[in-house]
């Protein structure tokens, strides 16, 4: 299963790390997943979603229904 973010589709991205002395070797940027269960109430069902920090506070402050028919998600 690839690392990205099932609300806001944020992924893994690469770049540099660089030394004291300049020297460039690569390394990737993980994104801040967490595996969370939510509440459907108008399915009456529980869906399990990876979700970045950023979705967590969109759904939050949206809710989970308006949010996963804002990136339609389809509760499973």
């Amino acid at each position: 299963m690839s690392r990205v973010c099932q609300i806001t589709g944020k992924k893994t991205i690469s770049g540099n790390n660089i030394s004291h002395s300049n020297r460039k070797t690569k390394r990737k940027f993980l994104p801040n997943l967490h595996k969370h269960t939510f509440y459907l109430f108008n399915q009456k069902k529980k869906i399990t979603l990876l979700v970045s920090k950023k979705g967590l506070s969109i759904i939050d402050k949206m809710g989970i229904e308006s949010a996963l028919l804002y990136k339609n998600i389809k509760g499973k």
